[in-house]
């Protein structure tokens, strides 16, 4: 469709949002004629997403800001430091994402499409009573801030899904029993703060698409599990850690940042989805691909006492295990670009 009308000449515009353009007059008294075409700019944005996203700067969100930006998405940072996002997402290699601290959070979420939720304390590190409390408030209260900030936005700008990550920890530890979505919650620690952030994230409006992602340890470059494994796999000569027996139940980044995609724009995927790679291995197997695709042997195991000196409480995630299986994505037809745990540790260490 055109428009023509009359107006007052115009010279510059005044950009509020990445699709909205207010036209401020330069002077007044004079009246032209302007064209609006409205039809191949709707065509463009017609697929783009603005997606509002919580633990940006984090080595999961990095990669997804990456990928979001990459195709063109709007993307808005909530962050609580906007000095660590600008030196995480410098503005000459991400113009137009937006960097929001906490105030400017609910002013994002509204127009946002979708929200994101990946924020939380990293849960390797040495647990002790204020470590074990700081890792399940981080996550329920900047879950709780975001749906709150979701269910009070006007119906007409409220974002339409909300992605919200929690853990395969919420199944607790097992070295026999296969956990799917339809498993119950186990009665550990780490069980008990992914239902509570579940069930904070669950009290978003029933009018807004919710996934919960149960994500398992991801394995990619320059951060994550792998960084912390890699040198004391080199100190003991590439040894399991623990007994080996244990299951650990992984996915690589890139296919996790994939699965967050495909949930952000298809509407069948909903509710609980876990965030495993279709094969799971025995701590073991782990070490000995992870002794190949490093060239070095993997026959010293790491014993306990290292890990939990360097972990303490928190060494439970490693030294103990549970065979999570990605029952809902496969079913969904998702397509797994590593399903073996082989291929990707070569992609990751190559």
């Amino acid at each position: 469709m055109e428009l023509f009308c009359k107006a007052t000449a115009l010279t510059w515009t005044y950009s509020i949002s990445p699709s909205l353009h207010i036209l401020q007059p330069l002077f007044m008294g004079e009246t032209r004629s302007f064209r609006v075409l409205c039809r191949a700019q709707q065509t463009q944005e017609a697929n783009q997403m603005t997606v509002s996203i919580t633990g940006a700067t984090g080595f999961i969100g990095k990669r997804l800001v990456q990928r979001l930006h990459a195709d063109n998405h709007y993307v808005r940072v909530l962050t609580r430091s906007r000095s660590k996002a600008k030196l995480i997402f410098p503005v000459e290699d991400f113009p137009g994402v937006v960097i929001a601290e906490e105030p400017e959070w609910k002013d994002c979420i509204q127009g946002s499409n979708a929200v994101v939720n990946l924020a939380g304390m990293p849960i390797s590190t040495r647990w002790s009573p204020e470590i074990k409390k700081e890792i399940k408030q981080s996550r329920i209260r900047v879950t709780s801030k975001v749906v709150d900030l979701i269910n009070d936005s006007p119906v007409g700008a409220r974002p339409t899904v909300l992605i919200s990550a929690t853990a395969v920890g919420y199944y607790g530890s097992s070295e026999t029993q296969v956990f799917d979505e339809r498993s119950p919650s186990g009665n550990d620690y780490l069980a008990e703060v992914c239902r509570e952030w579940e069930g904070t994230a669950f009290k978003v409006n029933n009018d807004v698409r919710l996934v919960l992602i149960r994500i398992g340890v991801v394995l990619g470059k320059d951060g994550g599990a792998l960084a912390k494994m890699i040198p004391l796999f080199m100190v003991f000569a590439g040894g399991p850690v623990g007994s080996g027996k244990q299951w650990f139940s992984w996915i690589h980044l890139d296919d996790l940042v994939s699965l967050i995609y495909e949930a952000l724009r298809n509407p069948s995927y909903q509710g609980v989805i876990n965030g495993t790679a279709p094969n799971p291995v025995r701590f073991v197997e782990l070490c000995n691909q992870l002794g190949n695709a490093l060239g070095r042997p993997s026959w010293l195991p790491v014993p306990d006492f290292a890990l939990k000196a360097v972990l303490g409480e928190g060494a439970a995630v490693v030294l103990e295990g549970q065979r999570v299986v990605p029952a809902r994505a496969k079913s969904l037809g998702f397509p797994f670009k590593y399903s073996h745990v082989k291929d990707a540790l070569k992609s990751i260490l190559s």
